[in-house]
Parts: C-alpha cells; sequence; structure tokens
C-alpha cells in the first residue's frame, strides 16, 4: 500500500472510479463495454445487447428522511437505475435491491419502502428478481441494480455525437434542485420551531420532481416512433453542465449551449427567484432531474423543433472550439459543472 495519501474530495468521483479502474481490461468476448457510459453492456445474442446499471442511494447523503417519505424513497430508488438503462436507448426489464438497515427501523417501514419498489416496477414494467439484506450501524443504504435490453443496432453511448449535431434535452430542468432547497428550508424552520407546520402549498410540482422523480422511458418510445436515434445521449442526474461536459468528452467534442434555450417550468423559475437564485444556473447545476440529453443529426431537425416533449439547447462543434455556455447577451463563457459532488 502507498505511503502517500491523497484526500478522495480533491479529485471527485469521476476521479476517482478513472484511478480505480485504470488498467482494468474485458477479457471476456462477452463484455463489450465496462465503466464509462450509464450502463455496462453484454453480449445478449446474435440480435441483443444486455444492459446493467448500478446506484446507491446513502441516508444523509442521498435522501433525508425527515422529509422523504419511505415509499417515496423505494419508488426514486427504481427509477434512477431504470433511467441509467433509458440513457442508453434501452428497456429495462429486471432489477435487484439490496438494503442495509439500521434496527430503529420497524418492519412495517420496510413494508413501506418496498411498497415504493413494487409501484415503480408495476409503471416501468419491471421485475424484482433478487438483492441481498443486511444490518446497518449508520441508518438506511438502498443499491438497485437494473438488467436491461437493447436491439445491438439501436443502443446509443456518450460518445457518438459528432461536430454539427444538435444538442436536445427532453421536459424541463431544475425543478428537483428548487424542491430540495424548499424541503431543507421547511426542514430548518422545522426544527427551529415544531410548532411552525411546513409551508409546502402551490409547490407540488416541483417537490413531486424531488421526491419522486420519474425515468423517462417514454421519451425512448417517442423517439422510437419518431424514426429518430440519437447519437450520443446520456441522463441528467448531477446537473445538466455535468452531463454536457461529459458527453462531450467521451464524444471529443466541443459544444456551444445557450441560456435563451433551456426549457424551466414558470413554478421552477418563481421559486428560485424566491430563494435570490437564478433560474439558469439551478437548470444547469441542479441535478435530480433524470432528463434525457442527447444529440441528433440535423437531418432530424424538423422532426424534434416542433416536439413539446423536446428542447434544442444547443449544437456540438469541434473539440478544439471548447465548451461554452452563451447567456442571453451573447456573451460565452467556459461551461463548468458546480452541480452534486459525491465526495
Amino acid at each position: 500500500m502507498s505511503e502517500t495519501r491523497t484526500d478522495i474530495g480533491e479529485i471527485g468521483e469521476f476521479g476517482i472510479i478513472d484511478r480505480l479502474t485504470n488498467g482494468i481490461s474485458l477479457k471476456n468476448e462477452t463484455s463489450i463495454f465496462g465503466v464509462g457510459d450509464d450502463a455496462a453492456v453484454i453480449d445478449g445474442g446474435p440480435d441483443e445487447f444486455l444492459l446493467v446499471s448500478t446506484d446507491t442511494l446513502v441516508e444523509g447523503v442521498h435522501f433525508n428522511l425527515m422529509y422523504m417519505p419511505l415509499k417515496h424513497l423505494g419508488y426514486k430508488a427504481v427509477a434512477v437505475n431504470v433511467s441509467d438503462i433509458c440513457a442508453m436507448n434501452g428497456k429495462a426489464e429486471q432489477i435487484t435491491v439490496s438494503i442495509a438497515v439500521s434496527n430503529r427501523f420497524s418492519l412495517e417501514a420496510l413494508e413501506e419502502l418496498y411498497a415504493g419498489i413494487k409501484l415503480a416496477c408495476l409503471e416501468y414494467d419491471v421485475d424484482l428478481v433478487g438483492g441481498d439484506t443486511t444490518s446497518s450501524v449508520s441508518g438506511l443504504m438502498i443499491g438497485v441494480t437494473a438488467i436491461g435490453r437493447v436491439k445491438k443496432e439501436e443502443i446509443v453511448y456518450r460518445s457518438g455525437a459528432k461536430e454539427f449535431d444538435l444538442l436536445v434535452v427532453s421536459g424541463d430542468l431544475g425543478g428537483a434542485y428548487m424542491g430540495l432547497q424548499l424541503l431543507e428550508r421547511e426542514k430548518d424552520v422545522f426544527k427551529s420551531n415544531p410548532m411552525i407546520q411546513p409551508d409546502l402549498d402551490g409547490h407540488d410540482y416541483i417537490m413531486q420532481r424531488q421526491l419522486k422523480p420519474e425515468a423517462r422511458h417514454d421519451i425512448i418510445k417517442y423517439l422510437k416512433e419518431l424514426g429518430v436515434k440519437p447519437t450520443a445521449m446520456i441522463d441528467v442526474s448531477d446537473g445538466l453542465a455535468s452531463e454536457i461536459l461529459h458527453l462531450c468528452k467521451s464524444s471529443n467534442v466541443g459544444c456551444h449551449v445557450y441560456d435563451e434555450k433551456l426549457p424551466i417550468d414558470a413554478k421552477t423559475s418563481m421559486t428560485a427567484l424566491d430563494f435570490n437564485l437564478d433560474p439558469s444556473t439551478c437548470a444547469l447545476n441542479g441535478g435530480e432531474d433524470y432528463e434525457l440529453l442527447f444529440t441528433i443529426k440535423q437531418s432530424d431537425f424538423e422532426i424534434i423543433q416542433s416536439n413539446p416533449n423536446f428542447s434544442i439547447i444547443g449544437h456540438i462543434t469541434n473539440v478544439e472550439d471548447g465548451v461554452y455556455f452563451v447567456d442571453k447577451s451573447g456573451s460565452a463563457v467556459t461551461l463548468k459543472a458546480q452541480g452534486w459532488k459525491h465526495f
């Protein structure tokens, strides 16, 4: 073991992944793609690939049970993994669930957690086929592995974007982040005075975006119906800016993304202003929207531009041109990821 000590906070999640997986090679012919995309890709036969993705949610890091209902937590744990399968243009079919739980949780509490998991399985048409349950001395941890399939000719990686492609995002952005800000504010108010009830009226949309996000499996169906295959795709989990940078790095391209094109719901925008936050900054860096960010060929422009499910927010450039955010005044600044940091 090396005597050198590097603080993991200095290099972050993806720096850690790069270091730990450095030198790992795929030895089995069925292992098509390993670390570096939303899901691993395994040969599933003549026509299909199997897709495998794993995420872990940790109490006190990814969720706070003071305002996160257990049923919602179970649903969310499944949805975020299904989202990774969607980001490969695939369909999730099975999940496994592993939990580590302390004895402060009752059987009834765990049944509530699994009620959310079962509801998500119904929504996304996936089967719960296994997992593990063990004890914990530090609260609740949930690990979900999603397994899916995709036709070989339909798979989409992060690495396929080309110069002149258009950058597209589904839905709207920033709502989950503003939902979190609202919940955190009301939590602090309650902790200071338990007699004051949370003021959440009129905030249903952003609350849902945070507490019960949806994997955009419907977008995959829409794209197939429209006859559009993205050239590259990723889901928006850590923040739009972060995902744009991942996509550009994997594809070895640059990008211009435009402030005026960002899709932001009116309620999200109003809440951001109430918190003295810039709505565009929330959309770029908030995270947990679980929308799909993808690139398309210019020949698909007319198909996508008038569809209410999509917003064209930028275009792909040569890698030497860099990755820039163009504000409403037309000024271009280097895009930086300021969203969720795991360490």
